[in-house]
């Protein structure tokens, strides 16, 4: 039987804090959450200001970041290049999505978990969902 390794609640309140604090700092908002290794969602805040619009599209990032077990921002990369091409609609499954700020916690060589940030620009959802994987990991260790 495989055992899958998943961020908790503890963790998710680190990277929500960490990601709340940067976005304070720059006096901006969006909808920050914090998914399973699963893609379910663990924690979310909707900070002052954020689009109601925000909070499904931040989910949906981080259930694809974990889904898929890369950054949401390399998906959509992959489909706005006409070499490679693809339809989201293939994945079969209507919450994936292909716009940055969606990216796997990877430990120990494992999706652990998935941070989703909407709101602002793609690049900036981007920026902050990787502040929200370095706040997680700094805390972890390899156990065996």
């Amino acid at each position: 039987m495989k055992s899958l390794n998943t961020i908790e609640l503890s963790d998710a309140k680190r990277a929500l804090d960490a990601m709340q604090a940067a976005l304070d700092a720059e006096q901006r908002t969006a909808v920050i959450c914090v998914a399973d290794v699963h893609g379910d969602l663990i924690a979310l805040r909707r900070l002052s200001g954020a689009k109601g619009s925000s909070v499904t599209i931040a989910t949906n990032k981080a259930y694809t970041a974990a889904r898929e077990r890369i950054r949401t921002y390399d998906i959509g990369q992959r489909y706005k290049n006409a070499a490679e091409a693809f339809d989201l609609a293939y994945y079969g499954d209507g919450r994936f999505c292909g716009w940055g700020g969606g990216v796997p916690v990877m430990f120990d060589g494992a999706v652990i978990g998935s941070i989703g940030v909407s709101g602002l620009p793609e690049l900036e959802d981007q920026r902050i969902a990787e502040l929200g994987v370095q706040a997680i990991l700094a805390d972890l260790t390899v156990s065996y």
